[in-house]
């Protein structure tokens, strides 16, 4: 199906820097989701008739528990393989680390250089290229 991305997306995901830290989580490791127990990055599904950014705003509060602006998000790209998602990052204090309260999604969170994410066989392989492209865009 071909569509606009701005209505026709299957989830959107972030990548956070917290002082120059990417927030990682760790996926659940049970039977059923894709890559169980890999490193991820907030983000999911998109719920009903939501916009991209609504969709990233909402899966970083109920993962990370933080509220954040449309406004942080200061680089966005869209991708169509494996599914139709919308990446942004956003570049932020390290004190909002603080301010984190993990849902009830995954294992837990850490924050770890995004070129050690880049590298980890443990991470999500599409999105490692993907967090390079998002750091660089950001300037750090």
């Amino acid at each position: 199906m071909t569509g606009h991305p701005e209505t026709e997306f299957d989830g959107a995901k972030t990548i956070l820097l917290l002082g120059g830290q990417l927030a990682v989580i760790r996926r659940d490791n049970i039977d059923g989701i894709a890559y169980p127990g890999c490193l991820d990055l907030p983000g999911g599904g998109r719920e009903g008739g939501e916009s991209p950014e609504a969709c990233a705003l909402r899966e970083m509060e109920e993962e990370l528990g933080l509220r954040l602006s449309s406004l942080d998000l200061t680089w966005r790209r869209f991708y169509t393989v494996p599914s139709r998602a919308w990446f942004f990052a956003a570049a932020l204090p390290a004190e909002l680390a603080r301010e984190v309260r993990f849902g009830d999604e995954g294992q837990g969170w850490l924050l770890m250089e995004p070129e050690a994410f880049a590298a980890s066989g443990e991470a999500v392989p599409h999105f490692r290229p993907r967090v390079l492209e998002g750091v660089a865009a950001l300037g750090i």
